[in-house]
């Protein structure tokens, strides 16, 4: 048996246990569809949500960790499910979409720009 908030450090989705505790506190880390406490133990077969930077992550405990191991290790802890990677590819490629999309400006604005910029915002 093994805390969630060491198995979430093990398997790498968070730098730190102190970082993985706060999410599972403030109700982004699920087991089960239920929120649960920085002390709940993982068991091999769960369902885990972690939503973590507007991305959710929905995956099944395959193994138990305390320590933290190589990269390659923690992704033999978990697996996560063929709904999540589209759902989450599918929103990366929707976000480098608004980035393309976004007008950007072709330099630095020039002296006489950044004079009237100023101007403008000395007005407001």
């Amino acid at each position: 048996m093994v805390r969630i908030d060491k198995w979430l450090w093990a398997a790498r989705f968070f730098k730190t246990r102190s970082l993985a505790k706060k999410q599972v506190e403030q109700g982004k880390i699920k087991i089960a569809a239920q929120k649960i406490k920085p002390s709940r133990n993982v068991q091999i077969g769960d369902f885990i949500s972690i939503k973590k930077n507007d991305v959710l992550w929905e995956v099944e405990v395959l193994g138990l960790a305390e320590k933290r191991g190589s990269a390659t290790i923690a992704q033999q802890l978990y697996q996560e499910t063929d709904e999540s990677i589209k759902n989450r590819e599918a929103k990366t490629l929707l976000k480098k979409m608004e980035y393309h999309s976004t007008p950007k400006p072709d330099g630095r604005p020039t002296k006489k720009q950044r004079r009237d910029i100023k101007s403008l915002k000395n007005k407001l």
